[in-house]
C-alpha cells in the first residue's frame, strides 16, 4: 500500500523535535511508536531526511541525491498499521518507492548520479569514438537486480542513429569490502577480459569501473529452468571451473565462512542474531568443514552463480559469465550447490528477497546437469562418479546456506542497495536448519 507524503510529513512533525528536522533520521531520536522508520545504523546516506523547513525528501539514487517530495508523491510500505508502531516490523519503508515514479530503473538525460571521475572518464571514451555526436549527450539507466554495487548503463546517440555507443558504470557498494578483496576482484576482472571470458575492463575510478557493454541478454529466473538453458550452463560452468587463475589456488570457502561470523556477531542486533540462532553457526561451520574437507575436487568457482550474472548472446546461443567479486578457488560441488540453490530465487519481483524453495531443481534435473557437467571435459561419466557428485552437492547446499545467510546479516548493515537482507538472511538459515539433520547423517 501506499502512504501519502502529506500525512507521513504531517506525522513526522508532530513527533519530531522541530530542531532536529535537518538531521538524517538514524540520528534523530525517534519516539517508542516510529522506531520503525529507523533506516539502517551503519547508514551514511539514509533513504528519508527532514530539511530544516519541514520539508520531507528521499533519495532517489545511489550515490545520494535528495529530492523533496510533495503532497501528491506517496511512498510504498508494508502496511498501514506499521506507521502508527501497532506492528514489531522492522524498516516498513520500501526504499525502491522512495523516486517519484517508484522504480529503480530509470533514464535521465545527463551523468548527474555519476561521480565526477567516471563522467570525466566517459567524456573522453565518448570523445574519441567519431560516431558519436556529442560527448556530454549521455544517457544514463540504472540496472535493476544489482544488491552488491550500482550498475549504470550508458548510452549516447550516434551520427548513424542506429546502433547507440554503450557502456557499463559499476560502482562499488560502500562497506561490501567485508566480503572480498577488491583488488583481487579487479585482478580477476582483467584476466578474464584478456582470455575472452568477459567485458573488457575500459576505465577505472577510485569507487568503481567501466566496463564494456556486453550486447547480449542477462538470463531471466525461468531460464535457468529450460533445459537447452541449462546444459549451456553447465557446460560454461566446466569450462570457467578449469581457468588456470594465477596465484594461490587453495580453498577459501572455510576461512571465508569463519570471518564473516565474526563479522556478523559484531554488526548484528540482539533481535537479529536470535532469529537466525547465530551464536551456533560457528561450531556449525566448524562441522561442515570435517564432514567436507577430503573433497579434492577443486577448481577456479564463481561462488555467486545466479541469472543475472550469465549473460546470452541470442544469435549464437552463447553464454558469458560476469561479476566475479566472489570468485575463488573453491571444491565445484558448492559452486553447483549455491546455482542450485539460485532456482528458487527471483530477484526482479515486487519482493525480490523471497526464496521459493519448491523450485529447487529435483533429483533427475540434478543429474542432467551433472551429467553434462562432468561430460563437458570429454570423458563419459560413469553413474557412480554422477551419484558421488550429485550427494555433495547436496551437502554443500548447507555451506551455501551459511554464506549467503551470513551475507545477508553483515549486508543489512553496511550495504545501500534496496533489497531486504535480514527477511533473506532468516531464510537461507531456516533452510540450514530444517536440512541439517537429513544431509548430516
Amino acid at each position: 500500500m501506499f502512504i501519502p507524503i502529506q500525512r507521513l510529513t504531517l506525522f513526522l512533525r508532530k513527533s519530531i523535535n522541530s530542531a532536529e528536522w535537518g538531521a538524517p533520521l538514524t540520528s534523530v531520536r525517534l519516539p517508542k511508536q516510529l522506531k520503525s522508520l529507523r533506516t539502517r545504523v551503519y547508514s551514511s546516506q539514509p533513504p528519508l531526511l527532514l530539511q530544516p523547513d519541514g520539508t520531507l525528501c528521499c533519495r532517489r539514487s545511489w550515490p545520494a541525491t535528495y529530492h523533496a517530495l510533495g503532497s501528491s508523491d506517496r511512498i510504498r510500505c508494508f502496511s498501514e498499521e506499521h506507521l502508527a508502531g501497532t506492528l514489531s516490523g522492522r524498516y516498513f519503508i520500501r526504499r525502491s518507492s522512495f523516486a517519484m515514479g517508484g522504480t529503480v530503473e530509470n533514464t535521465e538525460a545527463s551523468g548527474t548520479r555519476l561521480p565526477v571521475e567516471a563522467k570525466k572518464i566517459l567524456h573522453s571514451l565518448a570523445s574519441n569514438w567519431e560516431d558519436v555526436r556529442d560527448p556530454n549527450a549521455l544517457q544514463v539507466t540504472q540496472l535493476k537486480g544489482a544488491m552488491t554495487n550500482a550498475v549504470f548503463q550508458i548510452k549516447w546517440p550516434t551520427e548513424t542513429g542506429k546502433v547507440s555507443r554503450k557502456v557499463l558504470v559499476r560502482i562499488y557498494g560502500e562497506g561490501v569490502e567485508v566480503f572480498f578483496d577488491r583488488d583481487n576482484e579487479i585482478r580477476t576482472f582483467e584476466f578474464m577480459s584478456k582470455h575472452g571470458q568477459g567485458p573488457r575492463l575500459m576505465g577505472r575510478f577510485s569507487n568503481g569501473r567501466i566496463e564494456e557493454f556486453i550486447r547480449a541478454r542477462t538470463l531471466s529466473a525461468a531460464d535457468l529452468r529450460d533445459p537447452e538453458t541449462s546444459a549451456r550452463i553447465a557446460s560454461k560452468m566446466e569450462e570457467f571451473h578449469a581457468l588456470d587463475m594465477p596465484g594461490l589456488k587453495r580453498v577459501t570457502l572455510w576461512d571465508r565462512l569463519k570471518k564473516w561470523i565474526q563479522t556478523a556477531k559484531d554488526m548484528a542486533t540482539p533481535e537479529e542474531a536470535r532469529a537466525v540462532r547465530l551464536d551456533a553457526i560457528e561450531g556449525e561451520i566448524v562441522l561442515l568443514q570435517r564432514e567436507l574437507e577430503e573433497d579434492n575436487r577443486i577448481g577456479f568457482c564463481h561462488n555467486d552463480l545466479q541469472y543475472g550474472n550469465i549473460m546470452m548472446d541470442e544469435e549464437t546461443r552463447m553464454l558469458t559469465i560476469i561479476d566475479y567479486e566472489y570468485s575463488s578457488y573453491n571444491p565445484i560441488a558448492f559452486d553447483m550447490a549455491n546455482h542450485f540453490c539460485e532456482m528458487t530465487a527471483d530477484y526482479h519481483t515486487e519482493t525480490p528477497h523471497i526464496l521459493d524453495y519448491g523450485k529447487y531443481p529435483g533429483l533427475e534435473e540434478r543429474r542432467i546437469f551433472v551429467h553434462t557437467y562432468l561430460s563437458s571435459s570429454g570423458k563419459v561419466p560413469g553413474d557412480d562418479e554422477v551419484n558421488q557428485l550429485i550427494g555433495d552437492i547436496e551437502k554443500y547446499t548447507l555451506a551455501s546456506h551459511l554464506f549467503w545467510g551470513l551475507w545477508g546479516i553483515i549486508s543489512e548493515h553496511v550495504n545501500e542497495i534496496d533489497f531486504d537482507y535480514i527477511e533473506y538472511a532468516k531464510q537461507r538459515f531456516n533452510q540450514y536448519w530444517s536440512r541439517r539433520k537429513e544431509l548430516l547423517k
